[in-house]
């Protein structure tokens, strides 16, 4: 057979990881001298595969055949075809009542395609652990952060993991409104019973997305804080994410807060410039489209923040590139963030400071620091003259960015400005700075 002449070959000229994820899944429904026909189990699958895949697979056929074409479709029936039972609770073909149940999983969530740096680096060891079984960080976790930042690809990593490593694992994996809508489903049909009996008798591993839209609910918190109450007594791991820290939660009934908080609790701030610049190096690369320094630096010092937007703003350029059937430059990657954020990023103090902490390779809590070493004091006066330059902070304002007081700023501008005029090298230095914030 054609297709496992072809497999064989893919899986001798890819990683182990993307053969066993991307390729060994796929299942052949049709092959003759004109198409070879493949199916994914869902469409977010069969999307992947064929933007990375589709055209190496196509070349390995036409290599080894006389196959005109390849083609993709999503399988009929999907290997996770969900179920339900008299009592409404989902579960598994050819599995016995209370299965797992979980939200549909995005592919390429997992812990492999996850960019770690300095701001999520917790937050992934924490979610990693708990998928492996490692007890390192407890049995309980709370992870908070903005939109975008990561949350729903690491509970969706674990979900992966386990069910790769330990599919046998009574996993329930949804979101507070989900929980929220059966548990009034359930009140409404009298079946109370089973629902609970579902989270405490039936789990071993619960993930519950987006906590805080539980404000105010007070009969969902009460229901949940009992089966958390359960599932954390007994060992079993728990996971909770929330766009907002627990201290921050109004609505909430004190006892269900400090339960969720019982374990690990931490944050995933927005990701910094060597983390953004990485994200986006990854994705560029995935999709084609090289991975020039320019277009990366420009991209990594526009896009902070929501990592949806790096994506967005690379299928843009994707896309043009396409449109344009010229390869991606500069100019282009300009447009689409342009149009993208609707103008020139802004240029704050916090961006003056992550400049200053690249070029002079000082880190940020180096330059908030008491240190008088030239090595950090000249940076830090640097970036006080340039952020009075291009903000209209004030000398007070500036000097918290740099756990100083007005006067030390008032110095520091004063010692550049003079520095300039007498040095060339110091005039030079704050001149490609100056080009590199215009830019």
């Amino acid at each position: 057979m054609l297709w496992n002449t072809i497999k064989t070959s893919l899986h001798a000229s890819l990683p182990e990881s993307e053969f066993g994820l991307w390729i060994k899944p796929l299942e052949c429904k049709r092959e003759n001298d004109q198409v070879l026909e493949l199916a994914g189990p869902d469409r977010f699958f069969c999307a992947w595969v064929e933007d990375r895949y589709l055209e190496l697979i196509r070349t390995k056929a036409q290599e080894l055949g006389t196959i005109a074409d390849v083609r993709l479709q999503v399988a009929a029936q999907p290997p996770l075809q969900v179920e339900s039972d008299k009592g409404g609770q989902l579960r598994l073909p050819g599995m016995t009542k209370q299965a797992p149940r979980y939200r549909s999983l995005h592919p390429a969530y997992t812990f492999d395609q996850f960019m770690v740096g300095e701001s999520n680096i917790l937050a992934r060891s924490a979610c990693h652990a708990l998928a492996t079984g490692d007890s390192t960080f407890g049995h309980c976790l709370f992870v908070n952060s903005t939109t975008g930042l990561g949350k729903s690809h690491l509970t969706q990593a674990v979900v992966h993991q386990v069910l790769r490593s330990a599919p046998s694992t009574r996993l329930h994996y949804l979101t507070a409104q989900q929980f929220s809508a059966d548990m009034v489903k359930s009140i409404r049909s009298n079946r109370m019973e089973q629902f609970s009996r579902r989270y405490v008798n039936n789990c071993d591993m619960l993930l519950v997305e987006d906590v805080h839209t539980l404000t105010n609910k007070n009969k969902t918190q009460e229901e949940l804080n009992t089966i958390l109450d359960y599932l954390i007594k007994s060992g079993r791991r728990v996971i909770l994410t929330s766009a907002v820290a627990p201290s921050k939660l109004a609505g909430l009934d004190e006892d269900f807060r400090s339960r969720m908080t019982s374990g690990l609790v931490t944050g995933i701030q927005s990701p910094d410039y060597e983390t953004r610049a990485r994200i986006i190096r990854h994705k560029m690369q995935s999709h084609g489209l090289g991975a020039d320094e320019d277009m990366v630096g420009f991209m990594a010092e526009s896009l902070q923040g929501d990592i949806r937007r790096m994506e967005s703003a690379i299928m843009g350029i994707k896309a043009k590139a396409c449109l344009h059937k010229a390869p991606a430059d500069l100019s282009m990657v300009r447009d689409v963030i342009y149009n993208l954020i609707g103008s020139p990023v802004e240029v704050t103090p916090e961006t003056i400071r992550e400049l200053i902490g690249r070029q002079f390779q000082v880190s940020v809590e180096a330059l908030r620091s008491r240190s008088r070493k030239r090595a950090i004091t000249f940076p830090r006066q640097v970036g006080m003259y340039l952020t009075r330059k291009y903000t209209d902070k004030s000398l007070a304002d500036i000097g918290s960015i740099y756990n100083r007081d007005h006067s030390t700023v008032l110095y520091a501008i004063k010692n550049i400005t003079k520095n300039m005029s007498q040095q060339t090298a110091v005039r030079e230095q704050v001149e490609l700075l100056c080009r590199k914030i215009k830019n």
